[in-house]
């Protein structure tokens, strides 16, 4: 049902390295972000199917988002079962055929089913706390091992730590491990906090991308204008409408590029209380435990995947300026359209809401504050329009969890909203030269370097 980009598990477990937010030169601010991994739907009858799947096999995760990859890039229609009753894979998005909402609600469905079914959930759990899962996958998949050589491999190769998660989320490795161990009261609040601020806020987004080619849409203005021109015959009495209909069917003919209808699917990692108390019980072992890690790669019902969000993004006026080969237009197209779509998911689930730390107060000659410069943009779907706080996170340093305090409020400044799109400033697009967003302060108290923007209202603010 779903094809990986390698073999099975050697694609799907690929750990990737996460750096932190650059502030200024020589200084590093991180900060915590939700986890996000991408992959693609594969339509092996569409003309331009192979150069979407190549191009969006290079496109990295937005750096917004903590790249949580493990190896599901591409999910092949052709092996998905009926969607609807003899219609084979995902109901698709055609040019000139809009998905209603029951088309939607089936398709993240069967997303939701295969991913389950690949034990996309469980993987996911597994690179938070550590494991080589290539170095597992090469064990599990290696004909020459005997069982008890394998057993044994596994046995030291799936032990499991704390130092992801202490990465991403600013703990201290040592004492996580210790209280872990020990079930400290601290210990206990401090995963806690780990289990709702990073584990809970990992997702799975799956786009559904459907080119629209200019053949598609001459075809179709050809055919709109051959009916108009019939009509305007029949009305007239000549052969004028004929003509016209030529002529605008040679200039559709003569248009070239393309653009993209694309369906992003969001699915959250589903990490609560009680899955938390199965894992640390049943699965978690710092140390080589033969019960403990067989159990765990054979659970496939604890770790699911939840489809929570849909977004879709066409834009049929979009122009791409400059020359381009094919698989580098066809990645800037890919990618823009998707970043659309994750900037709308962003206001449309709380969950998945991007923070990001003030990059620089601003100041003018006389040294008086005019701004606040942070390092998002018209990716993110920033418009004069858009509304902004600035949180807080205050950590309690006994307990070790986070609560956010609300600071103030920020609109972008016109004409200083910086265009981050992906190859803007190759394309020379106007405000592509400045390297952040100025933004200005519409109420609240101080703002300082390194404290949080949000879009929106911040549901998990606690003052």
């Amino acid at each position: 049902m779903v094809r990986f980009s390698k073999t099975y598990l050697s694609a799907m477990l690929l750990l990737l390295s996460v750096g932190a937010f650059a502030q200024s030169a020589g200084e590093q601010l991180s900060y915590r972000r939700s986890a996000l991994a991408e992959a693609i739907i594969y339509h092996s009858e569409d003309t331009f199917g192979r150069n979407i799947q190549e191009a969006f096999e290079s496109i990295p995760v937005s750096d917004k988002y903590d790249d949580h990859t493990i190896g599901i890039r591409v999910i092949d229609n052709d092996r998905i079962p009926d969607v609807r009753k003899n219609s084979h894979g995902l109901v698709k998005a055609k040019y000139g055929k809009t998905l209603n909402k029951e088309d939607i609600r089936l398709n993240g469905e069967m997303l939701e089913r295969i991913l389950n079914e690949a034990n996309c959930a469980k993987w996911m759990v597994a690179k938070w706390f550590g494991w080589d899962l290539a170095r597992i996958d090469s064990i599990i998949h290696d004909t020459s091992l005997e069982k008890r050589e394998r057993d044994s491999l596994l046995l030291t190769a799936a032990t499991m730590n704390m130092r992801l998660i202490q990465q991403r989320g600013q703990y201290n490795a040592t004492d996580l491990d210790v209280q872990l161990a020990e079930h400290t009261a601290r210990g206990v609040a401090a995963l806690s906090d780990a289990g709702e601020e990073l584990i809970g806020n990992t997702f799975m987004l799956v786009n559904d991308i459907t080119y629209v080619t200019t053949e598609e849409r001459a075809a179709v203005a050809k055919m709109t204008m051959n009916i108009l021109g019939g009509v305007f015959d029949i009305l007239t009495g000549g052969e004028v409408g004929r003509d016209v209909a030529k002529t605008g069917g040679q200039v559709a003919d003569l248009f070239t590029g393309f653009t993209v209808k694309t369906h992003s699917y969001l699915f959250q990692l589903q990490w609560n209380d009680s899955i938390a108390a199965i894992f640390y019980n049943n699965y978690y072992s710092a140390v080589p435990d033969k019960d403990k890690i067989p159990a765990f790669l054979h659970d496939s019902t604890t770790f699911r995947m939840k489809y929570v969000a849909h977004e879709y993004e066409y834009d049929g006026k979009a122009e791409v300026k400059g020359k381009y080969d094919r698989h580098e237009l066809v990645k800037m197209i890919c990618t823009r359209s998707i970043d659309k779509n994750i900037a709308a998911l962003q206001l449309a689930y709380e969950d998945f809401k991007v923070k990001t730390p003030v990059y620089a107060i601003v100041t003018n000659e006389k040294g008086k504050i005019i701004g606040y410069s942070a390092k998002i943009g018209m990716k993110e779907g920033i418009t004069e329009q858009s509304k902004f706080q600035v949180i807080e996170r205050v950590i309690d340093p006994e307990k070790q969890t986070s609560t956010y305090r609300h600071v103030a409020d920020l609109r972008p400044v016109k004409g200083e909203i910086w265009d981050n799109r992906y190859n803007a400033v190759l394309e020379h697009a106007e405000d592509s030269e400045l390297n952040a967003t100025l933004f200005k302060k519409t109420g609240g108290g101080e703002i300082l370097p390194g404290m949080l923007i949000i879009e929106g209202k911040y549901k998990k603010v606690t003052q």
